[in-house]
């Protein structure tokens, strides 16, 4: 199916083809950066590479061009779609960061016509990518092949105009595919949607400004990354300073930063991340919203916990599709209404008002203390107690004078979740506050919750524990980062374990420092206890001084061993022999 598109008047051409130019002025917004590119321009020059159906499915490879800077990519694309469709709405994948183009299977078995293209460029081994030029190669993410330029060149200078950026190029990619897909037989390109993972979440937020786009849904991809993640500027650190921006940040945040494309989108926005998720600080992503233009609709949901995993809250995903892209009538929750406020005796709480109470068939709440940095706090559960249209949970606190944060996630009865606001506050600032937290050197009194990929369950003796579900990505937890569990100076870390088959893991503090541990076998419950120097940094081969700068431990498999079978129960603190 070769696609072919009319030439456009050379002055024109002229125009679209214009290389980047110093700014002489305040930097550009991000619809003044985009209005000399024409996606429709020039013929799509298609190379089909492969070409079949199977199982009632048709799916091509394809190269087309895409013209930018007066220059030709060569994108690779990725087309699947049901054999025979006709007036199909269509979907637009982007991947993430290093990531390859994969249409969604279960969206195009649903009915969707989806297109997914590489923008990642050479990598690896990888027989087919997006060909870029010498002059705009760095488009290629792989930093051995060339590396992103964002507020400086690949030669170290400061950018002088946002079309010397990756992201120009990303930007410019994504829309062209667009309109490759658009112009497929079995596509209505009057219901076009998008989804992105990861970086691919990242430029959701400026395809949501193209006006052909009805909806998107962003996994990740805002949380003011550039500037504030890179000098850890966080929203609530005490004191809060933001340091001077180079003349390449100023640019960043002006034309190319997520966060810049806000007030101009005009597709229907779902937001999904973790609230530990390394994309910057989730509570910023959450401020965006309150920019979005009048009637443009937009959602999020948080996943407590998540470090790049939403697949508690991933369903929202075709709920939202189907409303805003095949217009269904689906009933979405309006934005629930979330405030910090003293009870009687002078304890946080979070109180939760949704619009429709009687719809709702999960409230749950989630608080944190003091760490200004998102993707390091660590959440607490609370229960959420009913009181007639409100949910209310307890937020005790170790201190009056410091932040306390919360928010909490709405399900209702047709799956579709919303989280509210993020909530901050310092207690002692609503009134007479009082701390009625303790520090605990029991570090499973709260139960397993804070753990990544657990299953809780009972061992013998009726001693509660969990047992890891993913031997590949292991388990772990940053409960650490509250100062409630933080460990005493000169502790040790002590836990039970059963296991019927030996087995060896290796604990790692935080990223840095690990150690190979024997898991014995037993058919009853062991002990141990780990001192501090037992872990061995990687990077200096010292051994770790103390466990109490620690904020998160994670257990993985040697290889050759099974995590899985290994039942863990009573972490705690222990102090050191005399």
């Amino acid at each position: 199916m070769p696609m072919t598109r009319p030439r456009l008047t050379l002055l024109f051409l002229s125009c679209f083809l214009a290389p980047p130019t110093a700014l002489t002025a305040s930097p550009p917004t991000p619809v003044e950066l985009g209005k000399d590119y024409d996606p429709d321009q020039g013929d799509f020059k298609e190379e089909i590479v492969r070409e079949e159906t199977r199982d009632g499915l048709y799916h091509r490879d394809s190269y087309i061009s895409a013209y930018l800077l007066g220059e030709e990519i060569r994108v690779y694309c990725r087309y699947s779609v049901k054999a025979g469709a006709t007036k199909a709405p269509g979907l637009l994948a982007v991947h993430g960061w290093m990531g390859a183009a994969s249409p969604d299977r279960k969206f195009v078995e649903d009915g969707w016509a989806v297109m997914a293209h590489d923008y990642c460029g050479r990598t690896g081994d990888r027989p087919h990518f997006t060909k870029y030029p010498e002059s705009l190669r760095h488009g290629n993410m792989d930093r051995t092949v060339a590396g992103p330029v964002r507020a400086e060149t690949l030669d170290g200078a400061a950018i002088t105009d946002p079309k010397q950026t990756s992201d120009y190029l990303w930007y410019a990619i994504q829309r062209r595919v667009l309109s490759y897909l658009e112009q497929q037989k079995e596509v209505d390109r009057t219901r076009l949607g998008a989804t992105g993972y990861s970086y691919g979440g990242t430029l959701m937020w400026n395809l949501a400004t193209d006006s052909r786009v009805k909806a998107v849904a962003a996994y990740f991809g805002i949380g003011y990354n550039d500037y504030y993640r890179d000098k850890r500027v966080w929203l609530y650190n005490l004191p809060y300073v933001e340091p001077p921006k180079s003349p390449g940040e100023e640019i960043i945040l002006a034309s190319i930063a997520p966060e810049a494309h806000v007030p101009f989108i005009t597709a229907a926005t779902l937001f999904l991340n973790g609230s530990n998720d390394h994309h910057g600080g989730h509570e910023r992503g959450l401020e965006s919203f309150k920019k979005f233009p009048k009637g443009v609709p937009w959602s999020f949901a948080i996943q407590a916990r998540g470090h790049h995993d939403t697949e508690k809250i991933g369903h929202n995903t075709r709920f939202w599709l189907e409303k805003h892209v095949l217009g269904k009538e689906t009933d979405w929750p309006e934005h629930p209404r979330s405030e910090i406020r003293l009870d009687a005796e002078g304890v946080p709480e979070l109180v939760i008002t949704p619009v429709s109470p009687d719809s709702v068939s999960q409230v749950e709440l989630f608080y944190a203390l003091k760490d200004p940095c998102s993707f390091t706090r660590s959440w607490r559960d609370t229960p959420a107690v009913r009181q007639g249209g409100q949910w209310i949970g307890k937020m005790p606190v170790l201190e009056v004078d410091d932040y306390v944060f919360g928010y909490a996630n709405v399900t209702y009865d047709t799956t579709i979740v919303r989280s509210t606001d993020f909530n901050a506050a310092i207690p002692a600032k609503l009134g007479e506050a009082r701390a009625t937290d303790k520090p605990s050197n029991d570090l499973s009194s709260s139960g397993y919750g804070a753990w990544s990929h657990i299953a809780e369950l009972e061992g013998p003796g009726g001693i509660k524990g969990f047992r890891s579900t993913n031997n590949g990505r292991g388990s772990g937890t940053g409960q650490l980062h509250d100062p409630k569990w933080q460990a005493p100076a000169n502790s040790r870390l002590s836990f039970k374990f059963y296991c019927t088959e030996p087995q060896t893991v290796v604990l790692t503090a935080d990223n840095d420092d690990s150690v190979e541990l024997e898991i014995t076998a037993s058919d009853e419950w062991q002990e141990m206890t780990i001192a501090p120097e037992r872990l061995i940094n990687r990077r200096d081969q010292k051994p770790m001084a103390d466990w109490s700068g620690v904020g998160k431990i994670h257990f993985l498999p040697k290889e050759g061993s099974d995590l899985t079978k290994i039942l863990f129960a009573d972490f705690k603190w222990v102090p050191r022999s005399p």
